[in-house]
């Protein structure tokens, strides 16, 4: 089973070239593993070099470090095959939102550094926000990273950190001046073998098993000056810049997850019958799968929009935030109702629909949950 994409022209045949190595790859050396991976917790080493050697891994990234420089017409390529294969959130991470922090706000030092191993998959990025009791409020952090003569030293307790485990780079969100509110906090590069940085053991979760997800507890940890990522004081202010395209990687994954269960559904309710007849076949059935069908011929025309208003450096962190809202709440509907049309088969963990269901709940929560991107449209009206 593959999506079927044509992008409204948004797509040429570079794209197309490159869709079917993103997607070659996925089939033959990252699906199979799938399952052994959520034993494990986590995908290994390899995956990482596996996608790297496809050209997964930042395609934004310019050629003076070690990227091929294309635009994010790329990275969706990728955010869409990954979606439909339902294993995103790793290296949308990795390659939509860390690297293009680096890119954004980073010392040539600094990109020299990250940039190509990011792009050789041989150095795995990972951002710390979120703290236990803080949620989506940002400014609420109590990471604080003092200043000293020789750069600052860094103490607090970040959660739900996605690629926690493996990070070898770690962009935590801190304090630097505790008492300038939203002025006083600061982006710090974090090498994942710092002294004093501790991995904790993946977090249990409801689904997302392929993802590790950790607790990280900074204790004295000593980060030097040089590793200041843009100007002290204005985290909040790139935080806030970088939202939209992160919002916006979240979104296209979600609508090709969402295909992607509509696609299961019409597969087994063809091949299922029931009181002598085939399941699509009742009404019931096919209304329900016209409905998401209709649904998902929107989304895919609202995503190709967003994307091209990205590209063109158009797209509103509002915008941004409605798609965000809107994709993953259309993916919620058709995960559960392709589950629901599985009958109890749905329910059982060796259908493909019960590990997107499961791990399509957290979309509406992660990335800022969905009432938040409500507030922030508020905001606008």
């Amino acid at each position: 089973m593959a999506l079927k994409r044509d992008g409204c022209g948004l797509y040429d045949e570079t794209h197309t070239q490159f869709r079917e190595t993103v997607r070659r790859t996925l089939t033959d050396q990252v699906a199979p593993y799938i399952r052994n991976w959520e034993k494990a917790g986590m995908p290994p080493r390899s995956f990482w070099h596996s996608c790297a050697s496809a050209g997964m891994l930042c395609p934004q990234v310019p050629e003076q470090f070690g990227g091929p420089g294309l635009d994010f017409t790329y990275n969706a390529v990728v955010a869409e095959e990954l979606g439909y294969l339902g294993f995103p959130p790793p290296v949308l991470v990795h390659s939509d939102i860390v690297a293009d922090y680096l890119i954004a706000y980073g010392s040539a030092e600094q990109k020299q550094r990250w940039l190509p191993a990011m792009v050789s998959g041989d150095a795995i990025g990972a951002i710390a926000m979120t703290e236990p009791g803080t949620g989506s409020d940002l400014k609420a952090i109590r990471t604080v990273a003092a200043p000293d003569d020789e750069g600052f030293i860094l103490n607090g307790t970040k959660t739900y950190i996605t690629n926690g485990a493996s990070a070898d780079l770690i962009i935590v969100v801190a304090k630097t001046d505790i008492g300038a509110g939203a002025r006083g906090m600061s982006l710090l590069l974090v090498s994942g073998d710092s002294e004093g940085l501790t991995h904790g053991k993946p977090l249990d979760k409801v689904g997302q098993h392929c993802g590790d997800t950790t607790e990280l507890f900074f204790d004295n940890v000593r980060v030097p000056s040089e590793n200041l990522l843009g100007e002290p004081g204005q985290a909040f202010g790139y935080l806030m810049a970088q939202l939209a395209q992160e919002r916006l990687a979240i979104a296209i994954s979600a609508q090709a997850t969402a295909q992607r269960a509509f696609d299961e559904a019409v597969i087994f309710t063809s091949e299922r019958s029931a009181f002598g007849q085939r399941i699509i076949d009742f009404q019931n059935s096919r209304f329900k799968l016209a409905g998401l069908k209709a649904e998902l011929q929107v989304g895919w025309a609202h995503i190709d929009w967003a994307i091209a208003r990205h590209v063109c450096g158009e797209l509103t962190g509002a915008e941004a935030s409605a798609a965000k809202f809107w994709h993953t709440e259309l993916q919620g509907r058709c995960c559960d109702q392709a589950l629901q049309l599985h009958g109890g088969a749905g329910y059982m963990n060796e259908y493909p629909i019960a590990r997107l269901w499961k791990d399509s709940r957290v979309t509406r929560i992660f990335g800022g949950t969905n009432e938040v991107m409500l507030e922030v449209l508020g905001r606008t009206l």
